[in-house]
């Protein structure tokens, strides 16, 4: 037997106030206290202050229970030792029922000394629950609270008082309130520990989400649940945005993948739905693999090895590259990865966003051919060509090479098509482009460069002999007629060949130099070959100067206009003007158009040229019509390149309208060549012109092939006899300029001879019907204030 424990029962007795009546002997052993002297005193002697209240509390619950009650205190036992104590009270009733006192009976537990962890487990739970951090509360089975802590009332913003008298279900949003009673309920009845997520509402109607735990214990005979709640709001917004991320990776069109890094080896640990869809394939299928391994085999090598070094550097990178999906497709992937660090600082994943480019890389391969190759025969054009050649140039620096650039163009190709139909001439192109590449290399460049031009770019020729070689061949190429609809169509080309580095040092160089060759053979035989020579480099030069020669004349206002008459056979009247353009050349001195017209058509300044000729001559009609003669119209030739150009029309309208000119002041003179070269652009202009009210003149009628029907479609005022027809009448053409004059009256045009100069000429053209006639014969061309002086000289005195 221990000190601890006393041999017998420990009983004694008190009265109705408390004040001990009785003790027995083990009470002595256990208090140290022998009846004398603890005899009349109150029980409350042998307690601790806090085992006081627990026994005020104790003794006035007697009173309501008959069958006694049990409490727990600490006692004060022998040797200044406390224990803790549990206290059984019977009551003591008499006869009529009536308490006179109680029976106390005394167990004793742990010593309440002991050690550290012994003293720190006696300390009071109502001492500790405000330093909790949560919520900390017991519900008795009524639900009520009838403990809590401070914070229970920071978070319900209620007072004490208002906590006190609400049950715990009241703080529950209403839709959990069933399951949450149900909670308690299980806990009460079984014991069982449990944990629930719930929304409390505050007195101020905030919802806040709490973590609840709570279980059953046993206090003074009675249960109740006691239970912590933790603010759960910062996990539910941690929880909120993850779900919205993992909703914003499952709805995302990208594949993405996050890796793992293993001992420098990536492996998958998650993918998204996009994956599975870019790929074919499920997430089971790739978790724990490595990332490359639906890469295509041989391809893309060097954005892989890029990739593994951004790894190795724990750096991001982007590539694009091509993999196979599982059914064995080849797609093009854009590829982004982002290394991602952990709390350390260390790559411990990456980040791989995938973007199938499938669809754009074959568009813009498919607009990229478009923009580089000839819709009709497939060639490269104008754009891949000048690529391809400067890329030939600047290997040919580098390798001590020759580059040949050759210049075709078809002959007679406007004849094919006129001949056989549009439809022919798309026939005929398409069996040249195929010849012509059937003729040379895969390394070299065939391209169609206009209409019925082509031009070929032949690298990395080792020598001239083999240049000469290839070119021989491309030209027995056009040796074989084309058929069509069962018929054979001939089909020739004149040839320019210019070769790096002698003939050009740049692409523009080489495909001038080309096209020079090429025209300097073309007319002088079918298929033939011409290489560029110093000759024509040098005439090329000169044409250059007289092109730059022309600009300044432009600028310094050295083109001037004179005016030959036109008269009439009927009575010998100027009938009106032909503006005549010369060069007053610093140098040279005057010059006539045929000393530089050429080469301004040819360089295109004959389109601001035209337009200054056209200003002067409206304003000298404007002259003219101011001094009382605006019945004399001047005429104004006007080349091909010149009106095809956009806008013509509505060009000369506005000039008409500044200069305050009715159309019929102005006649334009167009030849006959030039028209038929483009039938459609001919009818198009002339329905312009009779909308327009200026009168159109064919020029050099009878100078070579004329479509009569077309010249009739024209519907032009007058036909001018070519100046070599005129000429010819003193040798004998007297039959072809009759039958030209009797067509053009046929054709209810009138008929003008040009370059009259004798009197036998001018005889014969009177008495064959002709109207009007120009030339030196009558008078040479005149200044303006000249020309005014012949009409004023001419009117009746």
């Amino acid at each position: 037997m221990s000190d601890s424990e006393p041999p017998s029962r420990c009983i004694f007795l008190t009265d109705d106030t408390g004040t001990v009546q009785a003790w027995n002997e083990p009470c002595a052993a256990l208090f140290a206290l022998p009846a004398e002297q603890i005899l009349g005193r109150p029980i409350t002697t042998l307690f601790t202050p806090a085992g006081r209240d627990v026994w005020g509390a104790g003794w006035g619950a007697l009173t309501c229970r008959p069958d006694g009650a049990e409490l727990r205190v600490d006692l004060h036992c022998a040797g200044g030792r406390v224990r803790e104590g549990t206290l059984t009270l019977a009551p003591l009733l008499d006869a009529d029922g009536t308490q006179h006192g109680c029976a106390v009976a005394v167990a004793t537990g742990r010593d309440r000394g002991g050690t550290e962890a012994e003293r720190v487990a006696r300390t009071p739970l109502s001492a500790i629950v405000d330093m909790l951090p949560g919520t900390f509360y017991a519900i008795n089975r009524e639900g009520r609270f009838v403990l809590w802590n401070r914070n229970l009332e920071r978070v319900t913003e209620l007072t004490p008082d208002e906590l006190g008298a609400t049950r715990a279900l009241d703080l529950i949003e209403l839709e959990e309130r069933p399951a949450v009673a149900a909670a308690m309920d299980d806990i009460f009845s079984h014991g069982h520990e449990t944990r629930f997520e719930v929304d409390y509402v505050s007195r101020s109607g905030r919802e806040i989400p709490m973590l609840l735990c709570g279980t059953r214990l046993r206090c003074y005979g009675g249960d109740y649940l006691f239970g912590m709640g933790v603010d759960i709001s910062d996990r539910r917004d941690s929880e909120q945005r993850l779900r919205l991320r993992e909703r914003a990776l499952h709805a995302t069109s990208n594949g993405i993948v996050i890796a793992r890094l293993d001992h420098e080896q990536s492996v998958i640990e998650y993918v998204n739905p996009a994956f599975e869809r870019i790929t074919g394939y499920a997430e089971q299928e790739v978790l724990g693999k490595e990332p490359g391994f639906m890469a295509a085999p041989g391809m893309d090598l060097a954005e892989r090895a890029q990739l593994r070094a951004a790894i190795a550097a724990r750096m991001g990178c982007s590539v694009v590259l091509r993999n196979l999906r599982k059914n064995g497709e080849l797609f093009w992937n854009d590829l982004a990865i982002t290394p991602v660090q952990d709390e350390h600082g260390d790559v411990t994943h990456y980040i791989g966003v995938i973007t199938d480019v499938t669809a754009t890389k074959l568009r813009t391969a498919h607009l990229e051919h478009e923009v580089n190759h000839d819709p009709l025969t497939g060639l490269a054009n104008r754009n891949l060509l000048w690529d391809r050649l400067e890329q030939a140039v600047h290997l040919a620096q580098r390798h001590k090479a020759l580059v040949a650039t050759v210049l075709i163009d078809l002959d007679n190709f406007k004849t094919i098509n006129d001949t056989f139909g549009h439809e022919a001439g798309d026939v005929v192109l398409k069996v040249v482009a195929r010849r012509l590449q059937a003729s040379v290399r895969d390394s070299d460049t065939v391209a169609r460069m206009s209409g019925d031009e082509f031009v070929l770019v032949l690298a990395n020729q080792p020598s001239l002999r083999f240049t000469l070689r290839m070119v021989e061949r491309l030209r027995e190429s056009f040796a074989i007629p084309v058929a069509f609809n069962n018929r054979e169509i001939p089909v020739g080309a004149s040839v320019g060949v210019s070769l790096y580095p002698h003939d050009g040092a740049t692409a523009a160089e080489l495909v001038r130099a080309a096209d020079l060759a090429m025209y300097h053979g073309k007319g002088s035989g079918r298929n033939d070959v011409h290489f560029f020579s110093a000759d024509m480099k040098s005439t090329t030069e000169a044409k250059h100067r007289i092109e730059l020669a022309l600009r300044d004349a432009l600028d310094r206002d050295e083109l001037f206009l004179l005016y030959q008459p036109r008269v009439t056979f009927a009575d010998n009247r100027v009938a009106g003007f032909e503006a005549l353009l010369r060069w007053r050349h610093p140098e040279q001195g005057v010059l006539v158009p045929a000393r530089f017209l050429a080469e301004a058509e040819e360089s295109g300044v004959i389109v601001p040229i035209g337009q200054r000729v056209l200003d002067q001559a409206c304003a000298f009609a404007a002259q003219l019509r101011a001094a009382g003669f605006g019945d004399v119209p001047v005429t104004v030739n006007v080349s091909h390149r010149e009106y095809s150009q956009p806008g013509f029309v509505a060009c000369l309208a506005d000039r008409l309208t500044r200069h305050r000119l009715p159309p019929r002041s102005l006649q334009l003179d167009l030849r006959i060549d030039g028209l038929i070269r483009n039938p459609s652009l001919g009818q198009e202009l002339a329905g312009q012109l009779r909308t327009l009210g200026v009168d159109l003149s064919v020029d050099d009628f009878g100078a070579g092939l004329c479509d009569l029907g077309f010249l009739q479609q024209l519907a032009a005022s007058q036909v001018k006899l070519a100046s070599g027809t005129v000429q010819a009448l003193d040798e004998g053409g007297q039959g072809v300029a009759k039958s030209l004059i009797d067509i053009g009256h046929n054709l209810n045009m009138a008929v003008v001879a040009e370059a009259v100069e004798t009197q036998p000429q001018l005889d014969f053209l009177a008495s064959n019907g002709c109207d009007q006639f120009q030339g030196a014969w009558f008078s040479e061309p005149l200044a303006a204030e000249a020309a005014q002086r012949m009409l004023e000289e001419q009117l009746p005195a």
